[in-house]
């Protein structure tokens, strides 16, 4: 084999290897699918789990509502007059939606300066850190799905003030995270492969 063509087939596996999944697990509605399908953020959620106390479920149903599982999810674009784009909404990015400023105090309180947000093990940890916070400064339990996501939305600040009240449609998406969470539990409780 030619160094040229070596080294094209080398590029092209290296680049193949990228930082997470670009399509979602296929059946999105059913907790032990996804596991069964991706192990690895199974091993994930566990050690999110074990290191910050966040349960499996409540965690798989916040990343459903931030990003429908995808590694590369963005916020929509705005848009002057219709057309022009200007941006993105915010900088969130990754399977949890964590924006960049979030995202750096994270890595840097926990020491993680390689940690990536399209990858679900970094995700997962970045959401059990900033709910282990939730649960410290506003006294939300780790199972409270509901309040946990929207201290997660709203930030420490903007939950402890109630800013979400006169957000109708961030309740209802909290009480939809809510129902998922409630749902992926009893999901979990009767997969055979796994111990929930």
């Amino acid at each position: 084999m030619s160094r040229t063509l070596f080294a094209m087939i080398l590029t092209l596996t290296l680049a193949s290897c990228g930082g997470g999944y670009k399509s979602p697990p296929r059946n999105l509605d059913n907790a032990c699918s996804i596991l069964s399908e991706r192990p690895e953020y199974e091993r994930a959620f566990l050690k999110t789990e074990k290191k910050w106390g966040v349960p499996i479920h409540v965690q798989m149903a916040t990343i459903y509502q931030e990003s429908k599982y995808r590694s590369d999810a963005r916020t929509p674009h705005k848009y002057v007059l219709g057309v022009i784009p200007m941006g993105r909404q915010s900088s969130a990015y990754g399977y949890s939606q964590a924006l960049d400023g979030t995202w750096d105090e994270y890595k840097k309180e926990v020491g993680r300066s390689g940690a990536r947000r399209n990858k679900m093990r970094d995700a997962s940890d970045f959401m059990g850190w900033y709910m282990n916070k939730t649960n410290k400064r506003n006294g939300v339990a780790m199972t409270d799905a509901r309040n946990q996501y929207l201290a997660y939305h709203e930030g420490h600040t903007g939950f402890a003030r109630g800013s979400y009240n006169s957000k109708s449609w961030l309740i209802r998406v909290a009480d939809s995270v809510d129902s998922r969470s409630d749902v992926y539990r009893d999901q979990l409780r009767r997969c055979t492969k796994t111990k929930f």
